[in-house]
């Protein structure tokens, strides 16, 4: 019976111990590098143009992210990123540029946390700033929008500390837009759909 209780308290202390070693809780990773965020290409068609397609070009910019792991699992990440700049074209034509900035929140599933590739997974929040739509002889107004994101990614160890990240996300993004005239009166362009891709690759740091 004492054999019994003394192999029973050390299975309960290798369990403990097997966990704790397994288990990523605290632990930080950084990541900065390049994304490009590419909307979808039939955004809208405006009906008071004779159904003139608007398009909104690719953006490139600098990405940053922090993840903060609650268990060894699960994580919650923080996007920002430097603006991104698109191009506006209406019929084919370029009419207007637009900056944005669209930091994320989401809860990240890593499937291998102690592995040397990571896997994972990621549903968040994403709220979009718009601004600086410049347009030639009129001005162009974009609100900003809210919406989920969905992700998916993959770290690579390349150091103890050290890892390439690949990573890409599809956001939610749609916006009003209404264009004010030159010489007065407003254009009312209905909802631009943008819902982009975002591929960025990433080096990052584990602390």
């Amino acid at each position: 019976e004492e054999n019994r209780m003394k192999k029973a308290i050390l299975a309960i202390v290798l369990v403990g111990w097997s966990v704790n070693v397994f288990a990523e809780a605290g632990d930080w990773l950084f990541r900065i590098g390049g994304s490009v965020v590419a909307p979808k290409s039939d955004n809208l068609k405006i009906r008071a143009l004779d159904n003139t397609k608007v398009e909104v070009d690719d953006g490139y910019s600098l990405t940053f992210t922090g993840a903060y792991f609650l268990t060894n699992n699960w994580a919650i990440e923080v996007l920002a990123a430097a603006p991104f700049k698109h191009d506006i074209e209406v019929g084919g034509a370029e009419v207007a540029e637009t900056k944005h900035l669209p930091p994320t929140v989401s809860v990240q599933y890593h499937f291998i946390p102690d592995g040397k590739v990571r896997p994972y997974v990621g549903l968040g929040v994403n709220y979009t700033f718009l601004f600086e739509e410049d347009i030639d002889g009129a001005s162009l107004e974009l609100d900003d929008s809210v919406g989920l994101a969905a992700q998916v990614g993959i770290d690579f160890d390349v150091a103890d500390d050290m890892f390439i990240n690949v990573d890409v996300r599809y956001i939610d993004i749609e916006s009003d837009a209404e264009l004010k005239l030159p010489r007065g009166g407003k254009l009312d362009l209905g909802t631009v759909e943008i819902d982009p891709i975002v591929a960025g690759v990433h080096i990052g740091w584990r602390f």
